[in-house]
């Protein structure tokens, strides 16, 4: 794969940001206040323009029905005979405590033993990992399979050994700390054969959590990720636009995905990427009505780590694939285009503008209003808040939707002061933002097993 992460920006795109830097500059020290004024009433725009789409989209995954439901009598109605070979990707990377429970949900799944390609991805110099895993007892269908040791050293590299490796007709990937519903691969085949749409290449299926109660963060966590699974991503597949995949449950037609080239190994959101990669493509992703559980990060250090990935991946995505927008406008269409801009770039644009905003905001509460640094802010000062303001009512009423989708109310009296949680994943954002220019391809590993006892 050569359009990949390995660098961010290109030298076209580092010429187009320094030319702007100077033209920037250049205003500023001669129109300085109304430099600033456009500058925050255009990035205000963006902003809620951003949060307006979000809602829309969560709108419509809340009114409509559009993931694609598997009923019993239609998984009672396979025949074993004719299932195919189905690949599962377990990417493990020093998660010899909470090996036990994957192996144990995995070991779980409904689907006949000897069509499964169970592929533990092992890191070759993770030395725990592998003494815990001679130690044990593995099933017969699980594989392990050792990845040489290079840089980058992350999930998607061990994931492009996997597929390498793969015999079945159909992949998915789990992680660690997973527990899909047993019968997820089979409403997977299902909805594959009932799609008369052979664009449709990848299935995703909803991602939740099991520990929701265990203290605030996780409780935070859990109502933004039903807004998002249940809600958000349904909603694009409604438009038929770019999905940016969830980073486990992917289910993939596997030789679409050798294709494409699998995954990009330089991108520490190799999911959002690879959502975004296959539409390009001309392939399409749909939601599937299947839940995995997870376990929700309870320590913030934790969380910070994970959160920071993500954001700093998200700019990676958009940076690689805006290196010639005009071919992926072709590519994407034009409305699909600008829904890219807003569901990625809009994603950490909002992010690290958030404690910019807020700061303001301050200033014009706390300072009689508009009187806040009247000589660079005034009049822009009253619509950032406003703007600010607005969006964080609709931050908390969409994570509200998102409870009550899960039928999760004894949530929301914390969802009611989620704008705090905003601020936390803002923070994480701008680690991640400052990361892309340090250490753009190191993978902040997420610990798991914090829960105890496990969850059944």
């Amino acid at each position: 794969m050569t359009d990949n992460a390995r660098i961010t920006l290109d030298f076209k795109q580092k010429l187009a940001g320094l030319l702007l830097l100077v033209l920037c500059i250049f205003i500023a020290m001669y129109q300085g206040k109304n430099f600033f004024i456009a500058a925050n009433i255009i990035i205000s725009i963006f902003y809620l323009t951003t949060i307006l789409y979000k809602f829309f989209l969560v709108f419509i995954g809340f009114v409509q029905k559009q993931e694609i439901i598997i009923n019993q009598s239609e998984i009672e109605n396979l025949s074993e005979d004719t299932l195919p070979v189905y690949t599962i990707l377990l990417p493990v990377f020093k998660e010899a405590e909470i090996i036990p429970q994957l192996i144990s949900s995995i070991s779980q799944i409904d689907y006949p033993r000897n069509k499964l390609d169970v592929q533990l991805l092992v890191e070759e110099t993770d030395v725990t990992m592998k003494e815990t895993l001679k130690k044990m007892k593995m099933p017969e269908h699980f594989k392990i399979v050792i990845i040489p040791d290079s840089q980058p050293r992350a999930k998607p590299k061990a994931c492009n050994v996997g597929l390498g490796h793969a015999k079945g007709e159909y992949l998915v990937i789990y992680d660690a700390e997973d527990i899909p519903e047993p019968d997820q691969l089979k409403k997977s085949i299902c909805a594959f054969r009932k799609i008369n749409d052979s664009s449709v290449v990848c299935l995703q299926a909803k991602l939740n959590y099991y520990n929701p109660r265990q203290n605030i963060l996780t409780r935070w966590f859990t109502s933004e990720y039903s807004m998002w699974f249940d809600l958000y991503l349904p909603g694009l597949d409604a438009l038929e636009a770019p999905i940016p995949l969830g980073g486990t449950s992917n289910h993939f037609k596997t030789e679409c995905l050798k294709k494409i080239g699998g995954w990009d190994s330089y991108n520490v959101a190799e999911d959002c990427d690879l959502g975004i990669r296959l539409f390009r493509e001309g392939f399409r992703t749909r939601i599937l009505d299947s839940t995995t559980w997870e376990e929700a990060n309870s320590k913030f250090t934790n969380w910070m780590r994970q959160r920071s990935r993500w954001v700093k991946g998200y700019i990676q995505t958009w940076c690689v694939h805006m290196r010639r927008p005009v071919m992926l406008a072709r590519k994407m269409g034009i409305i699909n285009f600008f829904s890219f801009q807003l569901t990625v770039a809009g994603l950490f644009i909002t992010l690290l503008f958030n404690p910019v905003y807020w700061f303001i905001t301050a200033g014009w509460l706390l300072t009689a209003q508009n009187r806040v640094f009247p000589h660079l802010f005034y009049p822009s000062a009253d619509l950032i808040t406003y703007v600010l303001l607005v969006s964080n009512g609709i931050f908390v009423f969409l994570n509200v939707m998102g409870c009550l989708k899960r039928s999760y109310r004894y949530l929301i009296p914390e969802t009611l002061i989620s704008p705090i949680y905003w601020v936390l994943i803002s923070m994480g954002a701008w680690k991640g933002f400052l990361q892309i220019f340090t250490k753009p391809h190191f993978w902040e590993k997420t610990k798991h097993g914090f829960l105890f006892p496990r969850p059944p």
